[in-house]
């Protein structure tokens, strides 16, 4: 995927060097349609991230798919991690996937969709006065602030792990219900701010179950102009 690149001020050597660092971060971030657990070993991936449930002992969609993949060994080894909160994330070796170049996967636990369905502490944990449904503004919901730690706790372990290339599900959207578009602009924001900031990863592949899920990254990254700066981001 081309994606369109920062025109720099001429004569503006800061402006140069802003435009310089945002161009280098997103062209440092790429989508593709696939599977997570089967991706062309000529792309270099050395962690992949699962969206995981709270046992981490393996559930359904991307989840599922990555323990078949890893094999029983993963299973085994998570018993012994007492599980994962909703918004953290905890590392593995990658087993059955190291055939494939893969040394590590980052187990996260997205939130559940809709805000409705959070305790009154999760709500309470929200911006006064935002309302409870996908018209709240972009961070607003405790679940996008969930969501913000999943990403934010695995960039942590792929700096922790030297990780060279990640590749990246869309978290929380399956049977979690998050909405497409909403989690598209929180992962492209979030994987966007820590490069800008970080040389490790070196690339970020977004990893898209179909074209349409696919497109919702390509409209997050293309108005990013738009919705960014809206949110004092860029």
């Amino acid at each position: 995927m081309e994606l369109p690149q920062f025109n720099p001020t001429p004569g503006n050597d800061s402006a140069s060097a802003a435009d310089h660092q945002l161009n280098d971060s997103v062209a440092r971030i790429r989508v593709l349609v696939g599977d997570i657990t089967s991706l062309d070993p000529s792309l270099g991936i050395d962690a992949i991230v699962n969206a995981a449930n709270e046992s981490l002992l393996g559930g359904g969609g991307v989840d599922g798919a990555i323990h078949r993949a890893a094999g029983l060994e993963l299973r085994k080894h998570n018993q012994t991690l007492g599980g994962c909160p909703t918004g953290l994330a905890k590392g593995t070796p990658a087993f059955g996937l190291e055939k494939q170049g893969i040394q590590h996967i980052f187990h996260t636990v997205g939130p559940i969709w809709p805000p409705e369905d959070q305790s009154e502490q999760e709500q309470a944990a929200m911006v006064p006065g935002a309302p409870i449904d996908d018209s709240a503004k972009l961070g607003y919901t405790y679940a996008d602030t969930l969501l913000a730690s999943c990403y934010m706790q695995v960039f942590a372990l792929a700096v922790q792990h030297n990780i060279e290339h990640l590749a990246i599900p869309a978290i929380s959207t399956g049977v979690y219900r998050f909405p497409k578009p909403r989690a598209a602009r929180i992962a492209f924001g979030h994987a966007h701010g820590h490069l800008l900031r970080a040389e490790i990863p070196n690339k970020i592949t977004f990893v898209c179950f179909s074209e349409q899920d696919a497109a919702y990254y390509h409209d997050a990254i293309n108005t990013r102009g738009q919705w960014m700066v809206s949110r004092g981001r860029i």
